[in-house]
This record gives C-alpha cells, structure tokens and sequence, in this order.
C-alpha cells in the first residue's frame, strides 16, 4: 500500500529521527506514541486496582456498580476503567504489530 506523505511531514520526521529512513522513523514515532497512551491506560487501571482494591474483572464480576447503589461515581469510575483496560490490550496489540515490522 502507497501512500503520499507531506514534505512538511517528512521534514517534521526526519527532525525527530534524522538517522532513519522515512518509513522506519515513523514506525518510531508511531511505537513511541503507542507506548505513552498505553503507559497513560495502565497509569489509570493502577489507579483504579487501588481504589477499589481488585481487578476490573473482580469488580464486574462482584456487582460493584449495583451494590453502590449506581452512583454516578462509580457507573463513571467503571466506564473510565474499563475504557483504560480495552485501551491496553488494543494497544499491546498495536505495539506487537509495530514492533515486528521492524
């Protein structure tokens, strides 16, 4: 698959790795960017295993929504939640694929 990529583009790729190629460099760029939103869901699925003191699995599966009596806080703690943990998979997924086409 061709695609066209800007020069200014180019430029911006070249400047952040100048000793790769152009399709390498972005692969880079792209695995980089991966990492930081994948450190970032990680960062918030910790946070979560701590307040509630159990996975995101235990929490589904103990009815903590119902048992709070569907606050508006924990319904919103359990969205957040589990957004980060279907982020970190996808984006494991996404971090694989980059890492073996190098």
């Amino acid at each position: 698959m061709s695609m066209a990529i800007t020069a200014e583009t180019v430029q911006i790729i070249r400047r952040l790795e100048p000793r790769r190629d152009v399709d390498s460099a972005l692969r880079r760029v792209l695995e980089n960017e991966t990492r930081r939103r994948l450190a970032a869901y990680e960062l918030t699925n910790r946070m979560f295993q701590r307040k509630y003191g159990m996975t995101l699995a235990e929490f589904e599966a103990a009815g903590i929504v119902e048992e709070r009596g569907y606050s508006f806080e924990v319904e919103s703690d359990h969205q957040d939640w589990d957004q980060a943990v279907d982020g970190i998979a996808t984006l494991r997924d996404a971090l694989r694929g980059l890492q073996k086409q190098q």
